[in-house]
């Protein structure tokens, strides 16, 4: 009878431990600003858990085991479900009320899919986040390829609208939209690299209307550009730094990661030319570069950039000396914008190069192309904001 009244006293205290943890994690999540549905997904599934956990009766110390979560993944029949588990317990981890946290076991892809992986981390040179996000999208392809016994030399548009349709179905538009760009990734892969696919299917996967799109664009008032340029610094090492990101940004209108990949041999100083091979749309293209940019580029390289075998342009000060990454870029030139609009961000730059070619006759089709866009709907975007405006707004000479 007494151990009876011990385990059942040691089931309660679980519950009541796990309550807490659950509750205290949600605070945080919306104390770090995480999305409102995100956090009502978190909130919906960890109460599923705690009814799970206590219908199992299991012990504190087997609630966050790699054979719990796979139990409760099969009970509950949600293939995200693990993702809210596992980041209750990094949070648990991270407060020191667990010794570990759930550590998901890799289950190995078929050799095309596990080539692609490797390509694209070395290629791309992604985040490890991104990289474990994209194995997570190939999995759940393979699984549903699987399953419907659908050879994936053979798989058609529809059949992938499928696969989204059912993978996408709980996550938030924003996790949707990644999980669209990963696929497109891996598509063309099996198109341009391996020849697998007959067709490229990547500029196929298009996304439901969002109603952010029809917003318009950010950017700077031709004011606020002169401004900008006029309060560059070349004072020191990061400043040279970002002048000529900035100049990039703002002539060629390239995204911060793609400033981030641009190597020292895709710059031709003689011709004044650079090529982009490495586009969000995999689209490659060769731009002119103004004199001016190549000035800001020339003065970063002869005055600052560390020596090293690394052939990107851009290089981290700090040992050890590595390629800058997308976000270093985006912050350095967020930064220097800040000065002259405390809302503006990065890719303001971007939008006003778009603008620009918009002002100057370019035609919606040139605009996409230079952009470097997936489709014309992105490029669209940017017809919303009143002809009027723009007239009286934007740039009466180039800088």
């Amino acid at each position: 009878m007494a151990k009876h009244i011990s385990s059942s006293d040691s089931s309660n205290n679980c519950i009541l431990r796990l309550a807490k943890a659950v509750e205290d994690y949600l605070m945080w999540m919306i104390s770090a600003d995480y999305a409102s549905g995100t956090i009502m997904l978190h909130e919906r599934l960890l109460n599923h858990f705690q009814n799970f956990i206590t219908n199992q009766n299991i012990s504190w110390e087997q609630v966050f085991s790699y054979d719990t979560l796979n139990g409760f993944e099969k009970d509950c029949g949600l293939h995200f479900a693990a993702n809210a588990l596992r980041g209750l317990g990094r949070y648990l981890f991270k407060q020191k009320l667990i010794p570990n946290p759930i550590k998901k076991q890799r289950v190995r892809l078929p050799d095309i899919y596990e080539a692609y992986l490797i390509y694209y981390e070395n290629i791309r040179q992604v985040r490890r986040s991104s990289l474990v996000q994209t194995r997570n999208v190939l999995s759940g392809l393979n699984d549903y390829l699987t399953k419907q016994d659908i050879d994936l030399a053979t798989v058609k548009i529809e059949q992938i609208d499928g696969f989204l349709s059912e993978f996408n179905a709980c996550f938030m538009p924003a996790t949707c939209r990644h999980n669209r760009s990963y696929l497109r990734g891996f598509l063309k892969y099996l198109y341009f690299h391996r020849k697998i696919l007959k067709r490229d299917l990547a500029p196929l996967i298009v996304g439901a209307p969002m109603f952010a799109q029809a917003q318009p664009p950010k950017f700077l008032r031709s004011d606020e550009v002169k401004a900008l340029f006029a309060g560059l610094s070349t004072d020191n090492c990061k400043e040279l730094r970002t002048s000529a990101m900035v100049h990039l940004g703002y002539t060629l209108g390239l995204r911060p990661k793609e400033i981030s990949l641009i190597r020292l041999d895709d710059i031709s100083f003689v011709q004044g030319e650079i090529s982009l091979f490495d586009r969000k749309s995999a689209n490659p293209i060769k731009l002119p570069l103004p004199e001016i940019t190549i000035k800001a580029i020339a003065a970063y390289i002869v005055g600052c950039r560390p020596k090293s075998n690394h052939r990107e342009l851009f290089l981290t000060f700090r040992a050890p000396v590595k390629p800058v990454s997308a976000a270093t870029v985006s912050h350095d030139i967020t930064g220097a914008m800040r000065k002259i609009n405390p809302l503006a961000s990065a890719y303001w730059l971007r939008h006003t190069y778009a603008q620009n070619l918009l002002e100057s006759g370019a035609s919606i089709f040139e605009v996409k192309q230079m952009m470097g866009h997936d489709n014309v709907q992105s490029t669209k975007r940017y017809i919303h904001i009143h002809t009027k405006l723009m007239r009286k707004e934007l740039f009466d000479e180039t800088l």
